[in-house]
């Protein structure tokens, strides 16, 4: 169990270092004189956003194999980084 919750953190933690999430939140937390109103509204988006992912997998490995769903996004994300290279996007 805490070898999972560990590796989820990791994984978690490493996706959402510079993205877009990251530098908007940096962005308005430059903007406010407080910052902890931000860390709050941040935290708790990625919470819910986290909450839905969750749930959302649970419920949709039911029906599809883990195998399907890993294949299906390596081609969602190869085929977004295609478009992305070409200015496609």
């Amino acid at each position: 169990m805490l070898k999972l919750i560990l590796s989820t953190f990791l994984l978690v933690f490493i996706a959402e270092l510079g993205d877009k999430t990251q530098l908007t939140t940096m962005l308005l937390a430059a903007q406010n004189k407080s910052i902890w109103p931000v860390f709050l509204g941040a935290s708790l988006a990625l919470i819910c956003s986290s909450l839905v992912g969750v749930f959302a997998g649970g419920v949709i490995t039911k029906f599809v194999p883990p195998e399907v769903i890993q294949n299906c996004a390596a081609i969602a994300f190869i085929l977004i980084g295609v478009l992305l290279l070409f200015g496609k996007i």
